[in-house]
């Protein structure tokens, strides 16, 4: 069988992250390639959201059963922490799902600098779309969301923080 590059790319679009599982390693921007080597074995490049993440061994196995599944066995997977992830590779799509889902997606690009300046980040309810918001805790159900309230429907929300 001959291995592509772009089928890999194409099965790997379905492997779900493991803690918010509406988006995929893609939405997310944790896959960041896929290479067949002259050997013919998948070298599978994914980047965690951050360092020390423990999604990531989760991660790692499920891209192997993904492509175990298609037939393609001889694959090594490899954690790169550079460049390091920000909430700036996940995708337009992705930023719907988890809204949808019911976490904030970032509001920013890149690093937060709202606390430096002491400005109160403006994060939107994705019940109910208010403004009027605010933060209960700067780490929310896993280390790379904050805890958020909304003053208005009066729901608790995950916000995923701009890093």
């Amino acid at each position: 069988m001959v291995i592509d590059r772009n089928h890999i790319l194409e099965i790997l679009k379905g492997v779900s992250d493991p803690e918010i599982p509406v988006l995929t390693i893609e939405d997310l921007g944790i896959l960041r390639d896929a290479t067949v080597d002259d050997d013919g074995k998948v070298i599978v490049h994914i980047t965690p959201t951050y360092t020390g993440c423990p999604a990531m061994d989760m991660i790692r196995v499920n891209v192997r059963a993904a492509l175990q599944e298609h037939g393609i066995d001889n694959v090594e997977v490899i954690q790169s922490l550079s460049p390091i992830w920000t909430t700036d590779w996940i995708s337009e799509e992705g930023k719907r799902k988890l809204e949808e889902y019911g976490i904030a997606p970032p509001v920013e690009q890149t690093t937060d600098k709202s606390f430096i300046n002491g400005d109160k980040k403006v994060v939107p309810c994705p019940q109910c779309k208010s403004t009027n918001t605010e933060m209960v805790s700067l780490f929310g159900s896993t280390a790379c969301k904050a805890f958020y309230k909304c003053l208005d429907c009066k729901e608790p929300f995950d916000y995923f923080k701009c890093h």
